[in-house]
């Protein structure tokens, strides 16, 4: 990767990060009911992070999300994910309903709650996906930056 700085980058890529994480946010949000998800949510907002390294440079975003960040980032998709599954097999007092959300222990009526359910796995699933394609690329960029510094 080339050290000199590129003041367009840099600019241009300030303005669309945050564009481009809202828009993610409102992929995860929606997948629900329409087209997108978790998944294609998590992997936009990977992807604005992305957009950083590249702009930035690696050792700038190391300071913005560190590694341990991402670990506990990932961990908590996953948990929210599981919790809201646990949720429902104890709330369906021995049904054994994983991911039927209309049992989750909310003060709303069964269709709210399914509602709900789903955005809560929804967000789960775009925050451990978003942490997983953030980690493989800082994984991938410091592979490249270690080769480049043995040449």
């Amino acid at each position: 990767m080339s050290k000199e700085r590129d003041v367009i980058i840099e600019t241009v890529s300030r303005l669309m990060i945050p564009f481009i994480q809202l828009f993610a946010l409102y992929v995860i949000i929606h997948g629900a009911g329409g087209p997108g998800g978790g998944f294609q949510g998590g992997v936009i907002f990977g992807s604005s992070f992305v957009l950083f390294i590249i702009a930035f440079g690696i050792t700038a975003a190391r300071k913005k999300v560190s590694e341990r960040v991402n670990t506990a980032l990932s961990a908590l998709g996953v948990s929210i994910y599981a919790v809201v599954g646990l949720l429902c097999i104890i709330s369906s007092l021995g049904v054994a309903q994983y991911l039927n959300y209309g049992y989750l222990p909310l003060p709303f009526h069964f269709e709210e709650r399914r509602a709900l359910g789903m955005d809560f796995v929804e967000i789960g699933i775009g925050i451990t996906v978003m942490a997983i394609v953030t980690s493989i690329f800082f994984d991938l960029a410091w592979k490249e930056e270690d080769e480049g510094d043995s040449e």
